[in-house]
């Protein structure tokens, strides 16, 4: 058990290292249109959408509160290092501070939080649609509108679900993984870029 928890950590790290020395700095290793969203992003001119890490399950339990984590489905302890990693793709971006709003389920709260690149706050159009479909091409637009108007300091990260995410770019994110986003003159925007921080350290 001592060397599987071992293992474990010690793919987590080989993981992490690679992240910081395969995209630090603009190297080969990426695309000349991956460090281009990037830096769209830290120019403040598209936004980095990021699904929740992994947090097992699907959905949440029946009759589940917003301000009780203790009866939502959360991270688990591979989302909290998951999401520590995600923080560390965007410092090797040089993205050290960035304007975060998030969901107000647990899930995203802590991704959003262990990211470690600033204070986080609650937007509620962030908030998964997964049970109540209806609301999502309103909810949809609105997060479109707030794209378009943000003023704020430093790139903006919003963290969120798959339903919300795929509504907005077509794209179905895996956990944890981060879409850099553009508006566009059409006003529906386009994905610039896709990264994954893989929640299992064989991957």
């Amino acid at each position: 058990m001592i060397h599987k928890k071992f293992t474990f950590a010690g793919r987590f790290c080989i993981v992490s290292l690679l992240i910081l020395v395969a995209i630090g700095a603009g190297t080969p290793s990426e695309s000349q249109a991956s460090q281009e969203a990037w830096q769209a992003l830290k120019r403040g001119t598209a936004v980095a959408l990021i699904r929740h890490a992994f947090a097992p399950g699907t959905g949440d339990p029946p009759g589940f509160l917003l301000g009780d984590c203790l009866t939502q489905r959360n991270l688990s302890q591979r989302g909290r290092i998951q999401s520590q990693h995600i923080g560390e793709l965007f410092r090797a971006h040089e993205i050290r501070e960035a304007s975060i709003y998030s969901s107000q389920w647990c899930r995203c709260l802590e991704t959003a939080r262990l990211l470690e690149l600033g204070p986080v706050a609650e937007l509620t159009i962030l908030n998964s649609f997964f049970n109540n479909r209806a609301s999502g091409p309103q909810q949809t637009d609105k997060i479109r509108a707030f794209i378009s108007a943000f003023q704020g300091q430093g790139p903006l990260i919003l963290v969120t679900h798959q339903v919300n995410i795929t509504a907005l770019t077509g794209v179905f994110p895996s956990s944890g993984e981060i879409v850099i986003f553009q508006m566009t003159e059409d006003g529906l925007g386009q994905v610039l870029d896709r990264s994954k921080v893989p929640a299992d350290p064989s991957q």
